[in-house]
């Protein structure tokens, strides 16, 4: 029988347990903490767009991270507890991000979330773990300029997406002009700042760079598409695409229809993956470029058990699209993140928010894709950097290895927008003067 069996039929051993529960919990202060102290199992909030013009991306991400808690339970759980999912639906409303984010942490209790892929519905509820000093590891490459103790971003900053992509268009592929499209919100534009700051670094003039943004869900790109065509009529022009969401399956079609290929204006993507390319028509964009720090073609036997693993899982749980699903990089990144948390519980010994943290710099891991490392201090992840070209099958060809394959050193604010190096502290302000009184991690 377990202790715990034990305990409900024994008075006395009830009584020492509350008294030996409540004198550890006596040093804290976080209501998280209370719902698994005592408890066989432990919560996670899982906060992922199912519903709306995210559900395209983030539907997946709930099913990987499921995934991952159903492996890490049949071989033990974490700490000797089940971990038991708490699944929400913002639906694609950043403002209801806030909400279920707060209702996870102060309702459910769980003791870390894993969630968000727009930076706006990640910055939603981004005060609300601060606040309640809630843990959020989230999954998706992102603009930069912001680095929170309650964040782990386990995908891709600038300096490990944006820039390397942009260098390899003028560089590799000898393209001089360039157009930015994205979708209207924080990420783009801010990551369309960035790559203005860098090609205006490499000498690329103002007149060949072009930027024009649309709304989430927009459909129709007759107009746009036609300025990108005349855009790149006199050739070595490219779209650097910024657009998120079911927006990408309209206006991949309507380059297509006006006969638009990647010989004449190739599209290098930061939002498209091959889970995006599952609900697009694909022979018309073979040669299209993306860049990322995983593909499902990663050809190592890890990776080949990893998608086996997920198509298995989609099969065995009735998802849709069963054993025909595909993974990508934020669903690698996903998958990870529940790993990362997992090791960083067990060197702490403890579910507390402050401990786990400490525990995760630092932290050396394999991953699917290969091995990956938690920087020392500023939330974000070491990891390789890939471009890959489209495939006729919906998959990416590997045609470059930034950095000769080398996990890359993530920056948490660009250098290209901070070229002094005097970067913001991180945040929140009274948590980080708190912790940096206690360590030198936070040192420049």
């Amino acid at each position: 029988m377990s202790i715990r069996g034990l305990c409900a039929q024994n008075t006395c051993c009830r009584f020492l347990t509350l008294a030996f529960s409540l004198l550890i919990l006596g040093a804290f202060s976080f209501p998280q903490l209370s719902a698994y102290a005592d408890h066989h199992e432990v919560e996670i909030g899982v906060l992922h767009s199912l519903s709306g013009t995210m559900a395209i991306s983030e539907t997946s991400l709930k099913d990987v991270v499921l995934m991952a808690v159903e492996e890490i339970n049949e071989a033990g759980g974490v700490l000797g507890k089940t971990i038991k999912p708490v699944v929400v639906d913002p639906a694609s409303d950043w403002p209801l991000f806030a909400e279920k984010a707060k209702q996870l942490l102060t309702e459910d209790k769980v003791a870390a979330v894993f969630g968000c892929w727009t930076s706006v519905s990640r910055k939603s509820c981004l005060p609300v773990f601060e606040q309640y000093n809630g843990l959020l590891f989230y999954p998706v490459q992102y603009e930069g300029e912001e680095q929170s103790l309650n964040v782990f971003y386990t995908a891709a900053s600038p300096n490990q997406q944006l820039v390397p992509a942009a260098k390899y268009m003028k560089e590799e592929m000898g393209m001089e002009k360039f157009y930015l499209l994205g979708t209207d919100y924080v990420f783009p534009r801010t990551a369309n700042k960035v790559l203005k700051a860098y090609l205006k670094a490499e000498g690329v003039p103002d007149e060949n760079v072009m930027e024009e943004y649309t709304p989430f869900h927009h459909q129709d790109y007759q107009t746009i598409v036609s300025k990108i065509k005349e855009f790149a009529a006199d050739g070595n022009a490219c779209v650097l695409s910024t657009i998120n969401g079911d927006s990408n399956v309209p206006f991949y079609k309507e380059f297509a229809n006006q006969g638009l290929t990647s010989d004449d204006c190739p599209i290098m993507a930061f939002s498209v993956a091959e889970d995006e390319l599952r609900a697009m028509d694909v022979p018309p964009l073979v040669g299209h470029l993306a860049c990322w720090n995983y593909y499902q073609s990663v050809d190592t036997p890890e990776n080949k058990a990893f998608v086996k693993a997920f198509k298995a899982f989609c099969k065995k749980e009735g998802l849709p699209g069963g054993d025909d699903r595909v993974t990508d990089d934020p669903i690698e990144a996903a998958y990870f993140g529940v790993y990362v948390w997992k090791a960083a519980v067990e060197k702490a010994k403890s579910f507390d928010v402050d401990k786990v943290r400490e525990a995760v710099y630092g932290l050396e891991f394999d991953a699917p894709g290969g091995k990956k490392k938690m920087h020392d201090s500023n939330q974000h992840t070491l990891k390789p950097v890939y471009i890959g070209e489209i495939l006729a099958d919906g998959q990416f060809e590997i045609v470059n290895e930034f950095n000769d394959g080398e996990l890359v050193v993530p920056d948490s604010y660009s250098s290209y927008l901070w070229p002094d190096g005097n970067y913001p502290s991180p945040t929140p302000e009274v948590k980080f003067n708190e912790l940096s009184a206690k360590s030198d991690r936070w040192q420049k």
